[in-house]
């Protein structure tokens, strides 16, 4: 399940650098502003008034998806790919119903919440925007860089994971890593059971990787 931990820890080395920089870096010297430092700056400019990429709230990037918007606590607004390069997929199992997950992911005093949630027959909503940083691994560095899948379902009991959610999160992680060029294997698409840091388990011994993994494959040939 997304942690509470929310930002901790540092993702600098991935931080994009550019001619946004310079544009940020320009405006921020004409103002008189205090120097931002430069592994910070091409994050940082789509800040400036006028520069900030035009969005809809609520838009689907995963189409087939339900939108229902977590607590705007539980994230942090960003523009992702652009500031923060997305290249893991985490994979989480909630303790819970699929109810409960969005329940709580909507709850401001709960601080942690990912990006979509399975339920046990295939369906998916979406809480958070992928350009967003999601509060789901309880690592700053890993929140920045991936996409949160939280799942329905006790780590504990196998006849959770149904093929359903399987099929389901399957598409949705083929989706996610097609979009951002993540290859489809287990350094990249990984439990929140091998975050740094964790106290977390999920998604547990019952998760059988090599079926999942396989109908991501079978779902990124299908879409291409």
């Amino acid at each position: 399940m997304g942690s509470k931990s929310k930002d901790t820890g540092s993702g600098a080395d991935r931080r994009r650098v550019g001619r946004r920089a310079v544009l940020i870096g320009g405006a921020a010297a004409a103002v008189g502003t205090v120097a931002v430092a430069g592994d910070e700056l091409g994050r940082l400019w789509w800040r400036l008034p006028g520069m900030e990429k035009k969005r809809v709230e609520g838009e689907l990037d995963h189409k087939p998806a339900e939108w229902t918007a977590a607590s705007r606590a539980n994230w942090r607004r960003a523009d992702r790919p652009d500031d923060y390069t997305i290249d893991r997929v985490v994979i989480h199992v909630v303790q819970g119903s699929y109810a409960s997950a969005l329940k709580v992911f909507k709850d401001p005093a709960h601080g942690a919440a990912a990006h979509y949630v399975v339920r046990k027959d295939g369906h998916v909503a979406q809480m958070i925007r992928e350009l967003d940083v999601a509060f789901h691994a309880g690592n700053r560095d890993m929140n920045e860089r991936s996409v949160g899948i939280e799942h329905e379902g006790f780590v504990d009991r196998p006849q959770d994971f149904t093929a359903a959610m399987y099929a389901g999160s399957a598409r949705l992680a083929a989706d996610i890593c097609a979009r951002h060029g993540i290859p489809v294997d287990r350094r990249h698409i990984i439990g929140h059971v091998e975050v740094e840091g964790t106290d977390h388990t999920d998604p547990g011994p019952h998760w059988d990787w090599d079926r999942y993994l396989k109908l991501v494959r079978e779902a990124s040939k299908a879409r291409a």
